[in-house]
């Protein structure tokens, strides 16, 4: 079971959201990331996107990354909200951004 879930849905969060990350990779602590609405426009930040290969799963949602990214790859795993619901049920704790 994965420790945290962090749901990202701002775009404006990666500030707090890189260095939480980073805290989890220093104390071991499993985590797990979802991307969804304005929030997947973070994933224009490589160094954003390196400290992903971190999570034991980071995805984003298909539909709100066509809709803001347009037809542009992906950098992440493609999903849905049912995928947000299943990690969210394989996770101790979630942290909304």
């Amino acid at each position: 079971m994965t420790e945290i879930l962090f749901h990202i849905s701002s775009e404006k969060t990666g500030a707090v959201f890189a260095p939480l990350a980073r805290a989890c990779q220093r104390n071991k602590t499993s985590w797990a990331c979802f991307f969804t609405g304005e929030g997947v426009k973070q994933l224009n930040d490589i160094d954003l996107v390196q400290l992903l290969s971190g999570a034991e799963r980071a995805v984003a949602c298909e539909h709100a990354w066509h809709e803001n990214m347009g037809e542009k790859k992906c950098p992440l795993e493609l999903g849905s909200q049912t995928n947000n619901s299943e990690m969210m049920t394989e996770t101790t704790r979630v942290i909304s951004l």
